[in-house]
């Protein structure tokens, strides 16, 4: 048995992504590139290391040889220890076997010996998916305070849109008494987070017993949950207050971009209090031509800017050409946008040359929707590619042939 721990964090990190179209066909959701220079799963990592937290377990399993590449060591976020640290759990190294995660609940269950080596009092439970700064430390003593079994953090939304979520409707203490699924007509705006404290001996035996539940989703908000509810144990809605985003959507991963720009962003992301950590290759920094034109954007170390580029992030290695016009668009690292091309309300994955005179998308108010451009493609001079579309390496091909003949 390694060093007793008080609190081990397992990050959920195996999603497909599917919403996310070219984006993660062949990269892992946590691991998609976000706000110039950071990946999704730098935001749950830093905020473990910010909250004393220094054993986090990452599951991962659709697409995992960038996101187990970029982890390494842990070492970027300081999680690079002797005891603990940071250390990614395929499937293969489960608890029973070499069996796919089949739910959330069944890859914590798989990994129960993982966290039976530190013999914690506490398990956080972490999706990789999300965009916020949190101290889980905070949270934790709520949890103590209320003698809590589970806590779950919880946010406030418009009762318009709690319908989306899982609700928790709790009492004026924050004990939670019931809990809906996406409820039609939702009893109050507690929407949760995806983030949840246990105390370990209780939630060891809960997913014990729902591993052998053949009829389980094994699923926390599904089956976990609910049956402790059931079951009258102490469940706590643990109250969060600042920004926080699910970006499992082209359109939010899009909004969640865009929110870190302006003289007043809404999501600082250069806090000094609460860094985020990230992983990130050495680079020179930025250049500006004289006859450049760049508002409202975030430029990274290592972009070349002689065009115009309005509202909008570019990853390190971007290169703007003279004549060149990006607008309302995220573009990911070494990508070259040539000489007249235009780019507007995209997202451009990495390493996608955009030739001479090439127009891609279309304004955001004409409602035609965010273009998504999939990672190294060559998109040829005079090429147009409307709104609203994915494309990926077949769909580019056959627009190719379709445009040429």
């Amino acid at each position: 048995m390694s060093e007793k721990k008080e609190c081990v964090a397992m990050l959920l990190a195996g999603g497909q992504g599917s919403r996310l179209y070219t984006l993660t066909e062949n990269t892992a959701k946590p691991a998609v590139p976000f706000g110039g220079k950071y990946r999704i799963i730098d935001f749950p990592l830093s905020n473990c290391i910010n909250s004393g937290i220094d054993t986090v377990g990452v599951l991962t399993q659709y697409q995992p040889l960038e996101l187990n590449e970029y982890i390494g060591n842990g070492q970027p976020w300081d999680l690079d220890r002797n005891v603990g640290g940071v250390m990614v759990l395929p499937p293969y190294q489960g608890y029973n076997g070499a069996d796919w995660y089949k739910g959330t609940a069944n890859a914590i269950y798989q990994n129960l010996n993982f966290i039976d080596r530190y013999n914690p009092e506490y398990v956080l439970v972490l999706s990789g998916d999300h965009i916020y700064k949190m101290n889980y430390d905070d949270m934790l003593d709520f949890h103590k305070k209320k003698e809590a079994d589970c806590t779950i953090a919880v946010l406030n939304v418009p009762l318009e849109e709690a319908c989306r979520f899982g609700i928790m409707n709790a009492d004026g203490d924050g004990k939670i008494f019931e809990f809906e699924e996406k409820p039609k007509h939702p009893k109050s705006t507690k929407a949760s987070m995806g983030i949840y404290i246990f105390n370990y001996k209780k939630l060891r035996q809960y997913l014990i017993e729902d591993e052998n539940n053949p009829t389980s989703s094994n699923d926390f908000g599904k089956n976990i949950i609910p049956t402790m509810l059931d079951r009258g144990e102490r469940l706590f809605a643990y109250p969060f207050k600042g920004y926080w985003k699910d970006v499992g959507t082209i359109e939010s991963l899009w909004e969640a971009n865009m929110d870190l720009l302006g003289k007043e962003p809404k999501f600082n992301i250069h806090d000094k209090e609460h860094r985020i950590y990230f992983r990130t290759p050495a680079r020179t920094a930025e250049y500006i031509g004289d006859n450049a034109t760049v508002s409202n954007s975030m430029v990274t170390e290592g972009c070349e800017v002689y065009g115009t580029v309005i509202n909008s992030v570019l990853f390190s290695g971007v290169y703007v050409a003279p004549g060149a016009v990006v607008k309302d668009s995220v573009i990911m690292s070494d990508t070259v946008i040539e000489k007249d091309a235009k780019v507007e309300y995209c997202i451009v994955d990495r390493e996608v040359k955009i030739s001479q005179g090439a127009h891609l998308g279309q304004p955001k108010d004409e409602k035609a929707g965010i273009t998504v451009i999939g990672r190294g493609l060559y998109i040829p001079a005079g090429r147009i590619i409307p709104g609203g579309l994915m494309i990926n390496a077949d769909k580019l091909a056959k627009m190719n042939q379709t445009q040429e003949g």
